[in-house]
């Protein structure tokens, strides 16, 4: 892959505790090395910063943490030239309702930040979008942008994107690529699915 592919890109990475550090490694050093930028953003909750925690392998293993100081209630998809949502239970965490832990309504599931910042980012056909293993809970409140979309992800999300009118594409690869949609169906499948964002990418110029 050509050095510098991506020079002038911005990436944004919606992620919250019970990331997978290894995932998040994998694009802060990846797009840097190909030219782009990275945002990682997460809900501040009305602070300038947060630190999230992962601690996907323990009891036992590392527990890693970062400080993230964006949130996606800031920001407009629209300038961004990818935009990802991390692996693991961090989709299900950005679905929270505010206050955290409060039993919402129907009404109010499009409502969290973050589903609507990837709402948004779905409407866009220019933009392309990434959600790796359990990510596509993010977009289970919005069946509107999931229907007839080819996809594949984690045996557990399934039921959900199958109930939201997606397609699921059970290809040998592990990877799914539908226009400016790349799926993948778990961690395992990072440096695929990444090779296929990237790619995705570059033909949008």
């Amino acid at each position: 892959m050509s050095y510098k592919v991506l020079a002038g890109k911005k990436v944004a990475v919606l992620t919250e505790t019970e990331y997978i550090a290894h995932e998040l490694d994998y694009y802060s050093i990846g797009f840097s090395v190909l030219g782009a930028s990275v945002d990682f953003m997460t809900y501040l909750w009305g602070e300038q910063s947060r630190t999230i925690v992962s601690d996907v392998d323990a009891p036992g293993k590392q527990v890693y943490s970062m400080e993230v100081d964006k949130d996606p209630i800031n920001y407009d998809p629209n300038n961004y030239d990818i935009v990802l949502i991390s692996a693991n239970y961090c989709s299900v965490r950005l679905r929270e309702i505010p206050p955290m832990g409060s039993l919402g309504s129907i009404e109010e599931l499009q409502t969290p930040p973050a589903v609507q910042f990837f709402k948004r980012a779905m409407e866009n056909r220019n933009i392309v979008k990434g959600a790796l293993c359990h990510g596509l809970w993010i977009l289970t409140p919005c069946p509107e942008v999931l229907q007839e979309r080819r996809v594949i992800c984690h045996t557990v999300v399934l039921a959900d994107i199958h109930n939201a009118g997606a397609i699921y594409v059970p290809d040998p690869s592990h990877v799914v690529v539908d226009g400016d949609l790349v799926t993948a169906r778990s961690a395992a499948d990072l440096e695929a699915y990444f090779d296929a964002i990237v790619q995705a990418a570059i033909k949008r110029g």
